[in-house]
């Protein structure tokens, strides 16, 4: 449970790392506004502040108006009451505004974690209200407030109200509980070490801050592929720990747990998620944590998928496995996330109606209606595993009768892993705004999974964050702009790439308009340019699959059960995948979206290798052949990764100098590495298909020279 003493510290603790510009502030810089500006908000600013309670998180929400008004504008606000005050920023719920201001005109029917900023007149005196939903609401509300600073927009007049999208809006961590991280790529954990809470937990109290500012509400924290010991009686105080240092930002818990708990953990000589001492050593453990945890928001579950214990074991179905947890969790209100993220990683390659893409959908859409009402089936984008362009997965459309989210994965696995610049929020939108056509035209993934199509009551969104220890975060400078591009998403998908970036590019680097523009372009840009020098067309991202999933390694993808598979041979590439002559995927899709990508006429070009195998001779829309298209878009991508560096260069002296050289020396690296896919990709293609390129460019490098070829003299 808070200790009293915890608010008077966690702004002294966050305040410890904020030195230099190492990034580690992030979008939270609450950069001093050039003096005019400042100048003149003040002259219309109470210098007052009235919280209407005294919880923890409206306490938290006081004190962070306070901070960030005082750094941006040299404002300092005192704590005092309506009466004496006058005019006044005034914090509190709309239960609270009814109960002690019923003169305040604040929002009604607000959804929960909703807020509404208004500025109100009375004579002489002038407040600003920050009402909330409930006090999540509030502290959500005095962050939009702050942020509207930072980006120069006045507050003088303000009348906003905003509502979540979707009321889950969670982060994944993978990390484990030695400290170290799956997919990690920032350093180790902010959580664990040696197989214990880390002791100090200041920067897990800074991270939840970040996610505060954006609306997120819930985060796990530990790995999917989950220690069973994470439910041992003596570990669950060190869980208790870390849900103290995140409760002042109003995230809440989740843990990720084994199925095979009850027999590792329990001691039971079974798991059988129909066994009456299984479902009854689920509800104890449930029970013990919240006793620790009374705020836990739940579990996530990954489950029969890439060899974690499932309920095939025992003949079971993936709704027997997710029930007998949820239904433990249901008297607590904790929610069960149950991973889609399940297929066979032993398919016979050799088979050409074998097919991944399939897997989540033959899996989960006979079970649609059997899954309890607090379980939540969490989707993967696309029916593969995060490459860098897939169709939206066909089970979005194929769970009318179940909750779903959507899982997004921030850190970039497949992308550059943050040694590379690829902004991955349009990337997202394209899979939102995709419209399934289920059950009608005009239904969006993000309705789907917001619950609004088929009016369930749960659903939203899922990013895989894996921040670390490094000061930036994310592992550099620019990834950071993917955590706060998925928060922002997950409270309003209907923003566009373009302002996300360009709200994060602001608030992070200022708001110089070389520097917004030419960020901004290099951003918006990005992931086009990784995907044209990895893998174009629907291929996927070409890379190491059954390694480290970083460089090139086209090979990887074939002749193994993983199922990554682009079937490249002398003749031609790509995936057949329509119903008429392929493994069917198309079918899994409502009708008009089938017909779109069955038809080679109508399928779109940067999906056609996803869909169909071609000859290499054939031709696209844009009428060049896909071999020709191979070679020009990894040479188009290269060159354009190349024109990055000149592009940040001219920002020298815009942008402070440690970051400025960080983010120099990413760029000039992944220049580099774009040529050496540039050439492995190309040279593989030449090879395979004995066409050459028609432009003469593959295989010859002029001016190159090779190690083993080179004489040593003198």
């Amino acid at each position: 449970m808070p200790k009293p003493y915890l608010c008077a510290v966690f702004a002294l603790l966050s305040a410890s790392h904020l030195d230099g510009e190492t990034g580690y502030r992030g979008w939270l810089r609450y950069a001093h506004l050039d003096e005019t500006k400042a100048r003149d908000e003040r002259k219309y600013l109470p210098t007052a502040v009235v919280p209407l309670g005294g919880s923890l998180l409206i306490r938290s929400a006081q004190q962070e108006l306070s901070r960030g008004l005082s750094e941006m504008l040299g404002q300092t606000l005192q704590v005092g009451s309506l009466v004496p005050s006058g005019s006044a920023f005034v914090l509190g719920t709309l239960g609270e505004f009814h109960r002690k201001t019923p003169q305040f005109d604040v929002a009604e029917g607000l959804l929960p974690d909703g807020y509404r900023l208004k500025t109100l007149e009375a004579g002489t005196k002038r407040y600003v209200i920050v009402a909330g939903a409930n006090e999540r609401g509030v502290l959500y509300g005095v962050f939009a407030l702050l942020r509207k600073v930072a980006l120069g927009e006045s507050i003088r007049n303000l009348d906003v109200t905003e509502s979540p999208y979707a009321p889950i809006r969670w982060v994944n961590q993978w990390d484990n509980l030695d400290g170290s991280i799956e997919r990690g790529y920032a350093g180790r954990s902010i959580f664990w070490e040696g197989h214990h809470a880390r002791s100090v937990l200041s920067r897990v109290r800074d991270y939840g801050r970040l996610l505060a500012s954006l609306g997120v509400n819930g985060c796990s924290i530990n790995n999917v592929n989950a220690d069973p010991t994470v439910l041992a009686s003596d570990f669950i105080p060190e869980v208790g720990r870390i849900a103290e240092a995140l409760r002042p930002w109003g995230v809440q818990v989740v843990l990720a747990v084994d199925l095979g708990s009850p027999k590792v953990v329990g001691g039971l000589d079974t798991f059988d998620p129909l066994d009456p001492r299984v479902a009854a050593w689920w509800k104890a453990k449930a029970d013990e944590v919240y006793w620790a945890v009374p705020d836990l928001a739940g579990f996530v579950m990954k489950a029969d998928s890439e060899g974690r214990a499932g309920p095939s074991a025992y003949g079971r179905t993936h709704a027997d496995a997710a029930n007998v947890v949820a239904r433990a969790l249901a008297p607590h209100g904790g929610l069960l996330f149950y991973r889609a993220f399940v297929y066979d990683h032993h398919l016979d390659w050799r088979n050409l109606k074998n097919d991944r893409a399939r897997a989540a959908y033959e899996n989960f859409h006979p079970l649609d209606g059997r899954f309890d009402s607090n379980v939540v089936v969490q989707i993967k984008n696309g029916p593969i595993d995060f490459q860098v362009r897939e169709p939206a997965s066909s089970l979005f459309g194929g769970l009318e009768r179940t909750n779903q989210a959507i899982e997004l994965e921030i850190t970039q696995e497949y992308m550059g892993q943050a040694r590379q610049l690829v902004y991955l929020v349009p990337m997202w939108k394209a899979t939102l705004d995709f419209d399934m056509q289920t059950p009608r035209a005009g239904t969006p993934v993000k309705a789907l999974v917001a619950g609004k199509a088929f009016d369930r009551p749960l659903g939203g969104f899922v990013g895989v964050a894996n921040v670390g220890l490094d000061d930036n975060w994310a592992g550099s400078q620019l990834s950071q702009a993917n955590l706060y591009g998925f928060g922002r998403l997950a409270w309003n998908p209907d923003l566009s790439a373009r302002r996300i970036a360009e709200e994060w590019t602001r608030l992070t680097f200022g708001n110089d308009p070389k520097v917004v523009a030419t960020i901004t372009n290099m951003l918006l840009g990005s992931w086009r340019i990784y995907e044209d020098y990895t893998g174009p067309l629907g291929l996927q991202t070409l890379t190491d699959i059954t390694g480290n999933h970083y460089g090139p390694a086209l090979e990887s993808s074939e002749r193994n059960g993983w199922g990554q598979w682009h079937r490249a041979d002398a003749r031609g590439v790509g995936m057949d995948r329509s119903v008429a002559t392929g493994t069917g995927f198309t079918g899994q899709y409502a009708p008009a979206v089938a017909a779109r990508f069955e038809s080679l006429g109508i399928c779109p070009d940067n999906l056609v290798l996803f869909f169909h195998h071609l000859p290499y001779t054939t031709r696209l829309h844009n009428d060049e052949t896909v071999i020709q298209s191979i070679y020009d878009l990894h040479y188009q991508g290269a060159r354009r990764a190349s024109e990055y560096v000149s592009e940040w260069k001219s920002l020298e002296g815009r942008v402070d100098a440690e970051r400025y050289r960080q983010v120099l020396s990413q760029l000039e690296y992944q220049a580099g590495a774009a040529e050496l896919w540039r050439d492995a990709v190309t040279s593989w293609f030449l090879r395979a298909s004995g066409i050459p390129d028609a432009k003469g460019r593959v295989g010859r490098h002029p001016g190159r020279f090779e190690a083993e070829k080179m004489t040593l003299e003198g």
